[in-house]
């Protein structure tokens, strides 16, 4: 069978029927997590779902804690003069107990003269265990780290390395088809550091002729990117999007070799242990540049929430007139929700960091 014609995925079959019901179920899961054998997705029970009724035990939802995270920070000794960020739980009308499974750190070093700014986008019935688990724990990590003043990536993978090999042996928090992504930017004085795994994004504004334009400074895992998907191939795993009848539609994904399991729509992440069998790895990609005072302006690290429907440039077009980093988050989280409403009728959770550099203020303020 050709990895293009590799379609219907036996634990997924129920797409097609879901579509030409209209159900929302279709839709949702093909933007967000295809899992494995388990019976939940995102805390509901697919049964239920497929069956058209609420899963058992929330027909009758009671009041839950609003678990968004939002912070504010002011006046550093870097790079980064002001930065805002916000953790926004998403909305999927199927299941009012949905939890937010992305985090946020950011977390200032004055020894080192050092701000961590870090998104996670937890994936599976365990995401957001795994995703609190690094905003607890990976920036004291770094931190105390032996190599942290000399060597940054070093002492960020090293990190990285150490939580995930926690999270794994937590026995509270199932890996098998749960994990997350990451995206951080540390920036030390002037140097900028982009640490990434998975398909959250870091970029930045640059100010050309009056006017910001993006670049993009870390690159999303995707499975068909070529380096990608030649080591999960060599691997033993697939590569191929779900095929309805009429046409491919949603991103390609990761597989196992022998079984349509897990469905990852990333080629990097932490946790997954059935898709890390199948060539997915933890690795973590850096990039590195010298922040330029005469023209680097703002930096945004986010996860797929933001950029699933928004694209750098217009990333960067939105935050421009904004006063603000607080501003500009509220400004991006809104439109990014709308979007998701507009295309999809659910919303995935959204986490957007957006820091201004060097003193930057927008024009006219």
């Amino acid at each position: 069978m050709s990895e293009s014609k590799a379609a219907h995925p036996k634990n997924i079959g129920s797409h097609d029927k879901d579509r030409k019901k209209g159900g929302l179920i279709s839709k949702l899961r093909r933007r967000l997590t295809v899992q494995g054998d388990s019976d939940n997705i995102d805390g509901a029970a697919l049964a239920d779902l497929q069956a058209g009724r609420p899963p058992a035990g929330l027909s009758r939802p009671k009041p839950v804690k609003n678990n968004d995270q939002t912070e504010d920070h002011l006046h550093l000794r870097c790079a980064v003069t002001e930065y805002s960020g916000v953790s926004k739980k998403g909305h999927a009308p199927y299941n009012p107990r949905k939890k937010n499974q992305d985090a946020l750190i950011m977390a200032d070093d004055p020894a080192t003269n050092t701000l961590i700014l870090c998104v996670l986008d937890g994936h599976g019935e365990h995401g957001d265990g795994v995703s609190s688990q690094f905003r607890d724990q990976l920036a004291m990590e770094m931190m105390s780290h032996p190599s942290w003043a000399t060597d940054i990536k070093k002492a960020a993978a090293d990190a990285i390395a150490k939580v995930e090999h926690q999270v794994i042996r937590n026995f509270r928090i199932d890996t098998e088809f749960s994990g997350t992504t990451l995206s951080m930017a540390i920036i030390r004085g002037n140097h900028l550091t982009g640490v990434n795994i998975g398909d959250s994004r870091v970029i930045l504004g640059l100010e050309n002729e009056g006017k910001l334009v993006a670049e993009e400074f870390t690159h999303d895992h995707k499975p068909d990117t070529p380096g990608e998907k030649e080591r999960i191939l060599a691997a033993g795993g697939r590569v191929f999007a779900v095929e309805y009848d009429d046409g491919i539609d949603g991103p390609p994904r990761v597989w196992l070799g022998h079984m349509d399991v897990p469905g990852l729509a990333m080629s990097r992440s932490l946790g997954d242990a059935v898709a890390h069998t199948a060539g997915v790895v933890s690795d973590p990609e850096f990039t590195e540049k010298e922040l330029d005072p005469t023209s680097d302006r703002a930096i945004v690290v986010a996860t797929d929430g933001l950029w699933e429907f928004i694209e750098n440039e217009e990333t960067i077009d939105l935050l421009f007139p904004t006063p603000g980093p607080a501003e500009a988050v509220d400004c991006l989280v809104k439109e990014a929700n709308a979007r998701w409403m507009q295309e999809e009728q659910v919303i995935d959770d959204t986490t957007i960091i957006v820091a201004h550099l060097f003193e930057y203020k927008a024009s006219g303020e």
